[in-house]
């Protein structure tokens, strides 16, 4: 049973994988090609419930290698086959090919699969356009499932 699990877990963290590297926008990538160099990094806190539709809130600080730096509030909804309830504390966002900090907010595509008891763990890739969020965190919590939604970041 638990074999079966981690295996059908694996295959649903494929096929996300996949649909999360579609572009959103790709009009504004065309005009961002080339002008986009300045990375930055977000520290968050996030904390959600799922049971087919999935809800989760939380706040983060976004520092750029610009200096610019801003307080965000996260904001992520969708649905799938999913449940549970998780927390996530002190997760670390890397977010690359924008022009400075207000091309962070904004919605991302958000495609993945969660599979956790006691200890969860969330990894993955987001796109809007041609900029990527790359986040990775660890808490608490159950979770079980595969959804699709968006992850929305704005100013706090």
């Amino acid at each position: 049973m638990i074999k079966h699990t981690f295996g059908m877990a694996a295959l649903v963290l494929a096929c996300a994988g996949a649909v999360t590297v579609l572009p959103v926008n790709t009009a504004r990538a065309a005009e961002d090609a080339g002008e986009a160099h300045v990375s930055c990094d977000m520290t968050y806190s996030l904390s959600g419930w799922s049971l087919i539709y999935k809800h989760a809130e939380g706040h983060g600080v976004v520092t750029c290698d610009n200096g610019q730096h801003a307080k965000v509030k996260i904001t992520v909804v969708g649905g799938g086959l999913t449940a549970g309830k998780y927390h996530i504390d002190n997760g670390k966002g890397e977010i690359s090919h924008v022009r400075g900090i207000q091309d962070v907010y904004g919605e991302y595509v958000q495609a993945g699969a969660e599979a956790g008891v006691v200890k969860s763990a969330q990894a993955q890739v987001l796109t809007k356009g041609t900029t990527s969020l790359a986040l990775s965190g660890t808490g608490s919590g159950v979770n079980l499932g595969i959804s699709v939604g968006k992850f929305t970041i704005s100013p706090r």
